[in-house]
C-alpha cells in the first residue's frame, strides 16, 4: 500500500522530532550546538550531585543523563526541556530507599532501577488511559508548597555535607549536638565555602560585570553557566594538590563506559513494596516536567501535548531502568540554562548527551576525587531559589483556601514526609474546591437606572421592586449546591415578605443536574402554594434543551422563561 499523509501525520504525532527536523536550519543548529555544550557542562556535576542526593552511586545520575534525554528528544513535544536527574525527584528517591521496608531488602541500586522501570510503566499506562490532563489536578499553590517544603528538606540534607559532617541523628538530645558539631572537618568546610563563593560569584555578580564591559549576551551566558564545572575542577584539584582524600569525603570510583543493558529487576516482591513510592515520584515528576515545559514553550508560542509527554517521559524512564540510571524528569535549572543558552530544538540535548557520553567513556577517573562538599554547594545554589515562602502570603491574600493548602503542604512535607505532604495538599485543595462549589455566589440584582444592565445591589446603585426578586446564580446548579441555593431563596423571602415573583437569572449556569432539578421542582411547588411565581431568564440553549425533556417547564406555569431579564421586569413589575 502507498504511504499516505495520514500515516505521516500519525508518525509525526508519535515522533515530534520529525516535524521540526523537516524545517531545521543551519542557524538553528549553530544555536543548538552552543546550548548543547553549555548544558553538557552542567550535566556532569548535577548528574553526580543528584545521584548522591538520592543515596546512590554517582554513575546512576550520569547514566540517567545520556540515553533518557535522547529518547525524550525523539518523543517529547517540548523543544527545550532538559530531561535527566532532578532535585525534587532525587529527595523522593532517597525517601523511598531509606524506608524501613525497602532498606531491609538491601541493594539500593536495584531498588532505584525498579523505581525507574515502575515510573516508566505507570506513565505509559496513564498515556493509554488518556490521563494527560492529570497535570491540572494539582493546583499551583500545592505544587509551590510541595516544592518549597522538599527544597527545605534538601537544604537540611546538604548542609552537613557542606560542613563535612555526617547527617545528624541526635533528635531532641541537646548534649548530642555538642559532640556532633565537634566532628566537623575544617578542610571540608573550606572547600564547601569556596565552592559556594564561586557559584554565587558566577551568578548575578559576574553577569553584571560582564554586562558593564559590553560583552555579548551569548558569551555572558556561556561564561556564567561554567560556574558549576569550574567549581568542580578547582575543588577537585585542591583535594589532589593538598592530598585531602583522607580528610574530605569524595565521590569515589566511577566506572568508565556504560553498563550492559539489563531487564532483570527481580525479586518481584520488591516491585510491590516500591510501587506506592513509584506512584508519587511519577506524579510529581510528570507534573513538574509539564509545568517547566509550558514555561519555556509559552515564551515562543509553542504547544505542549500532555498525553504525548506521558509517552516521552515513560519511555525515558524505562530507558533509564535498562541502562542503569535513576528515575528522570524535567529539570528546572538545566532547562532554563538550555533555553537561555539559545536552544531552538531538542538537538541541543542530543548534543549535550553525546558530550556527556564521551566524558563517561574517557574521563570517569577524573570524577573520583570530586569533594562532596562542592557537590552540596551546587545543589544548594540550585535549590535555594525554589524556596518561595513569601508565595504563601501572596496566595493567602488572594484566596485563603489556596493559601491554607499551600502552607499545609509545606508543613506536611517538613513534619510528616514528602508523600504525606503532597497528599495533604491535594486533599485540602479538593475540600476547598468542593466548599466553593457548594457555596456558589448568588447576587440579588437590580437595574442600573436608564440602562438594561442588572447588577448586584450590594455593589451598585440600582432600581429594585418591592414585589419582584431577581437572583443571579453564578455557578452550575448541582447536587452539591442546590440546598444552599434553596436556603438562600427562602432567606430572602423571609427578609422580603411582599415578594410575589422570583426571577432566576441563568447567565452563568451551563448545567443543572438531575438532583438539582428535583429540588427546583419541589421548591416551585412550595412557592406556588405561597402564591409566589418562579420565572427563569437568560437560560443557555443546552440548559433549556435538558429542561424541555422534563416536565419542569410545564410545572413552572404560570411562571415563564424570558429571553432577557429586562423583558421579565417590564412584564412583571
Amino acid at each position: 500500500m502507498p504511504y499516505s499523509k495520514s500515516d505521516n501525520s500519525r508518525l509525526t504525532r508519535l515522533f515530534p522530532i520529525i516535524g521540526w527536523l523537516k524545517t531545521y536550519t543551519r542557524q538553528e543548529f549553530n544555536s543548538d550546538l552552543f546550548a548543547g555544550i553549555i548544558t553538557a557542562i552542567l550535566l556532569v556535576p548535577q548528574g553526580i550531585a543528584y545521584a548522591i542526593l538520592a543515596g546512590l552511586p554517582p554513575q546512576l545520575g550520569l547514566y540517567a543523563s545520556i540515553l533518557p534525554p535522547v529518547l525524550y528528544a525523539l518523543l517529547g513535544t517540548s523543544r527545550t526541556l532538559s530531561v535527566g536527574p532532578a532535585s525534587i525527584a532525587a529527595i523522593m528517591i532517597a525517601g523511598a530507599l531509606t524506608a524501613p521496608e525497602v532498606a531491609a531488602m538491601g541493594n539500593p541500586v536495584q531498588s532505584a532501577l525498579i523505581l525507574s522501570a515502575e515510573s516508566g510503566i505507570i506513565l505509559l499506562l496513564m498515556a493509554v488511559l488518556r490521563m494527560g490532563g492529570l497535570v491540572n489536578f494539582i493546583s499551583h499553590p500545592v505544587l509551590t508548597g510541595f516544592t518549597s517544603g522538599a527544597s527545605l528538606l534538601i537544604i537540611g540534607n546538604q548542609l552537613p555535607h557542606l560542613f563535612g559532617l555526617k547527617t545528624p541523628s541526635c533528635g531532641v538530645d541537646a548534649a548530642c549536638y555538642g559532640h556532633y558539631f565537634s566532628g566537623f572537618v575544617p578542610a571540608a568546610l573550606l572547600i564547601g565555602l569556596t565552592a559556594l563563593s564561586l557559584l554565587i560569584f558566577f551568578g548575578k555578580p559576574l553577569v553584571a560585570m560582564l554586562k558593564n564591559i559590553g560583552m555579548q549576551a551569548s558569551l555572558i551566558t556561556a561564561i556564567s553557566k561554567c560556574g558549576p564545572l569550574l567549581t568542580i575542577i578547582v575543588t577537585t584539584l585542591a583535594v589532589d594538590y593538598f592530598d585531602l582524600t583522607g580528610h574530605v569525603t569524595v565521590v569515589g570510583q566511577v566506572p568508565s563506559g556504560f553498563p550492559a543493558l539489563n531487564l532483570d529487576f527481580s525479586p518481584i516482591e520488591k516491585w510491590y513494596i516500591l510501587l506506592p513510592y513509584s506512584g508519587f515520584i511519577t506524579l510529581i515528576a510528570y507534573v513538574e516536567s509539564v509545568a517547566i515545559a509550558k514555561v519555556t514553550a509559552n515564551f515562543r508560542g509553542e504547544k505542549i501535548i500532555p498525553n504525548q509527554e506521558l509517552i516521552a517521559l515513560g519511555i525515558a524512564n524505562l530507558t533509564a531502568a535498562i541502562s542503569g540510571g535513576m528515575p528522570v524528569a524535567g529539570g528546572f535549572s538545566r532547562t532554563m540554562v538550555n533555553f537561555s543558552a539559545g536552544a531552538r530544538t531538542q538537538m541541543a540535548m542530543l548534543i549535550a548527551a553525546g558530550i556527556l557520553a564521551l566524558a563517561v567513556i574517557f574521563f570517569s577517573p577524573w570524577f573520583e576525587n570530586i569533594p562532596k562538599a562542592a557537590l552540596a554547594a551546587i545543589i544548594l545554589v540550585a535549590i535555594i531559589p525554589l524556596v518561595k515562602l513569601s508565595d504563601i502570603v501572596h496566595t493567602w491574600r488572594y484566596d485563603r483556601g489556596d493559601g491554607i493548602a499551600e502552607a499545609a503542604t509545606l508543613l506536611g512535607v517538613l513534619l510528616y514526609g514528602i508523600e504525606e505532604g503532597i497528599t495533604l495538599g491535594i486533599m485540602l485543595t479538593l475540600v476547598s474546591h468542593l466548599r466553593k462549589a457548594s457555596h456558589p455566589h448568588i447576587a440579588v440584582v437590580g437595574r442600573i437606572p436608564g440602562t438594561g444592565h442588572y447588577r448586584n445591589i450590594k455593589r451598585h446603585n440600582v432600581e429594585t421592586w418591592p414585589r419582584l426578586l431577581l437572583l443571579r446564580v453564578d455557578e452550575n446548579i448541582t447536587f452539591a449546591n442546590i440546598n444552599y441555593i434553596e436556603e438562600f431563596i427562602k432567606s430572602e423571602l423571609r427578609r422580603q415578605p411582599d415578594i410575589r415573583h422570583i426571577i432566576l437569572i441563568f447567565t452563568s449556569v451551563s448545567d443543572i443536574d438531575s438532583t438539582a432539578l428535583e429540588v427546583l421542582e419541589n421548591l416551585n411547588h412550595s412557592l406556588q402554594a405561597s402564591k409566589i411565581t418562579l420565572h427563569i431568564s437568560e437560560a443557555k440553549g443546552p440548559v433549556l434543551d435538558k429542561l424541555e425533556k422534563t416536565d419542569f417547564l410545564r410545572q413552572l406555569k404560570p411562571g415563564k422563561v424570558f429571553f432577557h431579564t429586562e423583558d421579565a421586569v417590564r412584564e412583571l413589575s
